[in-house]
């Protein structure tokens, strides 16, 4: 077994819950007792690294010959899988339904072609009530089969309909590859750079839009064609800005599973993306009200014991949870307290960030950065904003390693750092242009830091950050500079530093002035 085919073994074993292990230890019973010792013996010594290391491995089992042992772990690796189905099956609609087909397939390979349709039936309903239709043209192939070789009474009749629903099944399968081929590309262009940037940018959006979203009527759509047309829609709006069609969108998204309830358990982790996107559009818009509403429909099923929480969803819950938890404590300014809950999930986030992808890691590193930032914590900010800055790709998410940049700046400015601003500007500036990341918004921060080294009176500083807010707020009007306020309230900072007052309690100020 080679190198990354055993560190693959390592990683499903270390996954492992110990129920999980300790099912797999009594199905290996099964084998004989010298082949159970060695392969349990095997499985423990890779579960008791920390990390995956040959040397080591073959040290720990001296009981097996050094030829037997890549052949064994390829033998596990199979092993721990199979397990692992065994005890999801009952748990998982889609191994429920795969499970019936493989079973199908068998029975029809034995020419039992009744009891293979008998099974193809159940099979078929699970896939239509749990809407896994991507399934279902592999059911009803079978069925055709099985089908031709053993009905004899009403054949026409279903065969009739088995024509109609593969004709059904191919168009639905055909609607949702277009909806999520969209929403899969959308999402591309958003990890890589942010929001849109530029008049060219929304324009190549527009353009790629109407030319890939399939024709439909909305009124005719399954819940699951639906579903990921509300999916790709509303990221398409969100990418270019438009906030309030993006929260039309989700919030369309969140009526349909309301109206099917069931359907939650059934496309679990899609209804979590339709909360976690509406989530972020009241965010934007400030709906705090209709915000902690819609976070405590997040927290819930976290604390559903009957949900079935797989790694998978765990994960999905707590990065989403814990993002908007950051997210409600920016809405309301409260900065201090926020880092109290950076430092109660610390423990939890260090155990999962290898499981996290390298999008939202940078997404939590720069909010956490954000809540130091505003608590006036800067040493500690600069420490999360390094993390983004040292980050060899910086070709994921360019905005938030432009913006990292820039907030440390004025971290360095807030700490009366001169030579670090110098030493960090013209790096900047580099980064920036090289980038595409240079606007107006970015522009006028960096003038005014280079500007400001240059004056010692208290009322001239004061002026200079007074002419810096006018002309932020002529810039915040403008459709595609605006985005930049978005990764930092410098309106919000400025005003903080005019009046002389902490940035959190006028942003205390503005909620309670929109909430009223």
């Amino acid at each position: 077994m080679s190198k990354p085919a055993s560190e693959q073994l390592f990683r499903l074993v270390k996954s492992m819950s110990k129920s999980e292990k300790r099912q797999f230890k009594l199905l290996s019973k099964r084998t004989s007792p010298e082949e159970t010792k060695k392969f349990v013996s095997l499985f423990d010594a890779v579960d008791s690294m920390h990390e995956y290391d040959e040397t080591t491995l073959r040290r720990k089992v001296p009981q097996i010959p050094e030829s037997q042992i890549p052949n064994m772990k390829a033998h596990l690796y199979e092993q721990v899988l199979r397990s692992l189905r065994l005890s999801s099956t009952k748990k998982n609609q889609v191994l429920q339904i795969m499970l019936y087909l493989e079973n199908a397939n068998l029975l029809y390979n034995k020419c039992l072609y009744h009891d293979a349709l008998h099974l193809l039936d159940k099979a078929k309903l699970k896939a239509l009530q749990s809407d896994h239709s991507t399934i279902l043209p592999e059911i009803l192939e079978l069925e055709k089969n099985a089908l031709r070789q053993g009905m004899r009474q009403n054949i026409e009749a279903r065969s009739e309909h088995i024509i109609k629903e593969a004709r059904s099944s191919v168009k639905t399968i055909q609607t949702i590859n277009g909806f999520s081929n969209l929403a899969l590309k959308l999402n591309s262009y958003y990890q890589k750079q942010g929001f849109i940037r530029s008049k060219e940018d929304l324009q190549k959006t527009k353009r790629y839009l109407q030319k890939n979203l399939p024709a439909y009527d909305e009124s005719k759509l399954t819940f699951i064609e639906r579903v990921h047309l509300y999916y790709a829609l509303s990221g398409y709006y969100l990418f270019i800005h438009d906030f309030e069609q993006a929260y039309g969108i989700a919030t369309r998204w969140l009526e349909l599973f309301s109206a099917s309830p069931e359907k939650k358990t059934y496309q679990l982790e899609m209804y979590i993306k339709a909360l976690n996107t509406t989530l972020v559009c009241q965010n934007k818009l400030f709906l705090y009200d209709e915000f902690v509403t819609t976070h405590r429909q997040l927290i819930a099923i976290k604390r559903n014991k009957s949900v079935v929480q797989t790694k998978n969803i765990n994960l999905n819950l707590f990065k989403t949870i814990y993002i908007h938890e950051i997210n409600r404590h920016f809405m309301l300014g409260e900065f201090k307290s926020g880092t109290r809950i950076v430092a109660k999930f610390q423990n939890e986030l260090n155990e999962i960030i290898h499981l996290l992808d390298k999008h939202t890691i940078l997404i939590l590193y720069y909010k956490i950065a954000c809540l130091y930032f505003g608590s006036n914590s800067f040493k500690i900010a600069i420490k999360w904003l390094n993390l983004i800055i040292h980050e060899p790709d910086t070709t994921l998410r360019e905005d938030l390693h432009a913006f990292a940049r820039i907030i440390r700046l004025i971290c360095y400015f807030e700490m009366g750092d001169d030579e670090m601003i110098e030493m960090n500007i013209r790096a900047t500036y580099r980064f920036l242009l090289r980038k595409k990341e240079f606007g107006k918004y970015e522009s006028l921060i960096l003038k005014f830091l280079r500007d400001v080294q240059n004056v010692y009176s208290v009322s001239e500083v004061i002026g200079k950050f007074k002419h810096l807010k006018t002309q932020m707020l002529k810039l915040e009007r403008d459709t595609y500079e605006r985005r930049a306020f978005n990764y930092f309230d410098i309106i919000s900072y400025l005003e903080s530093k005019i009046e002389g007052r902490s940035i959190e309690s006028v942003i205390k100020e503005k909620l309670q002035l929109r909430r009223e």
